[in-house]
């Protein structure tokens, strides 16, 4: 039974961070980068503008960013749950 339940805990836990995941990325490349983009023209990043930025350089990067810390955060809950390689 224990067993079992952890692995349910396991599983809440990954799915749990793949949705913030998940949410963090469709803010950035689509809010920051399409929605947003007009309230983001005014401030000026690298000699263009914020909106602009985020919709060709700051979405891949905060998707790099994503990729490292998923892969983080899973080596320490595979740890946490006793299911490291």
């Amino acid at each position: 039974m224990s067993d079992n339940s952890d692995n349910n805990g396991y599983w809440a836990a990954n799915i749990r961070l793949v949705k913030i995941c998940l949410v963090i990325w469709a803010l950035v490349s689509f809010g920051f980068g399409i929605l947003l983009r007009p309230l983001l023209s005014g401030i000026p990043v690298g000699g263009t503008d914020l909106g602009f930025w985020f919709a060709q350089q700051g979405s891949i990067l905060v998707f790099l960013a994503l990729i490292f810390f998923y892969a983080w955060r899973m080596n320490s809950l595979d740890k946490e749950y006793g299911v490291e390689e």
